[in-house]
């Protein structure tokens, strides 16, 4: 069997690395615009060879598309024009609605597979990739109404091979959740870094006192703004709105400080702990 990983990055890299270890007969190939990819894909084990994306598509059994969603988009109907019969393509992306109606009328919209793995870190790259990315995490399949058996089963098994919890939703669901436990998280790091950032260059001694708090708070300000400009671009709608009620909730904690009404400040503390309890819940599933 071969696979192809179409953008050898964090997570198309890891997912192969992983399926390696399942099965080490399997022929891997990558695609990639960056020779500098190609080669620390090829250095680490992630690829057997790098190949063009019309050969990967005659020679491949399943396409795992792990591009940023701009190049998703653009790459995704074309692909499956060339898609021969019994092949399977399946993308990585974090945004689903927008790809999902982009293919909903293509003829060869079944042997397409719509996947969000719940899972990376602030570093991007084949050269971030590891094995043991996806174990344990949960992986998001929308419209699986929508896919022929075979290519739903063949995806479904290398999923759960390489440890994944499966969960399934519509595109509309996905991003609008997604919106709020991870786009927001991200714009929030983003800003949290460019404040601190302003402030650093009056006072340069501000970063001697940052501590692991700050650290993990501003982690994922690291991460590619290559892959998250589109992102936020894509899910333009649910995004504003999830900035929206964060940016209303950060004025009423400001309006709280400013006016010393501890005890407000207070309430909005404890009833956000609660998220203790949620994460907790998610962490046993």
């Amino acid at each position: 069997m071969i696979i192809s990983i179409i953008g050898v990055g964090l997570l198309g890299g890891s997912f192969a690395l992983s399926l390696r270890k399942k099965y080490p007969l399997v022929k891997f190939v990558g695609v990639d615009t960056s020779v500098v990819n190609q080669k620390i894909a090829l250095a680490k084990g992630i690829v057997d060879e790098m190949v063009s994306l019309e050969e990967a598509l005659k020679i491949s059994e399943l396409n795992v598309l792990a591009t940023p969603v701009d190049a998703i988009k653009n790459l995704l109907p074309a692909m499956l024009d060339q898609l021969p019969e019994g092949r399977t393509i399946m993308d990585l992306g974090s945004t689903k609605e927008l790809v999902c109606e982009l293919v909903d009328q293509h003829p060869k919209r079944s042997q397409f597979v719509a996947v969000h793995p719940m899972a990376g870190t602030e570093n991007s790259g084949p050269g971030a990739a590891f094995a043991e990315l996806l174990t344990n995490k949960n992986v998001i399949i929308c419209d699986r109404n929508k896919c022929d058996r075979d290519c739903l089963m063949l995806v479904e098994t290398f999923l759960r091979d390489v440890g994944m919890k499966i969960h399934y939703m519509s595109p509309k669901e996905h991003d609008l959740h997604l919106a709020y436990v991870s786009h927001l998280s991200h714009i929030s790091s983003f800003a949290l870094g460019l404040t601190v950032l302003d402030k650093e260059r009056d006072e340069k001694a501000i970063f001697d006192m940052a501590s692991t708090g700050f650290s993990s708070t501003v982690r994922l300000a690291k991460s590619s703004p290559q892959m998250w400009a589109p992102i936020f671009a894509q899910n333009q709608k649910n995004v504003s709105k999830a900035l929206g009620d964060y940016i209303a909730l950060l004025k009423k904690f400001k309006t709280a400080i400013d006016q010393g009404e501890t005890e407000i400040s207070l309430d909005y503390m404890t009833k956000a702990n609660d998220i203790g309890r949620i994460l907790a819940g998610i962490e046993k599933k």
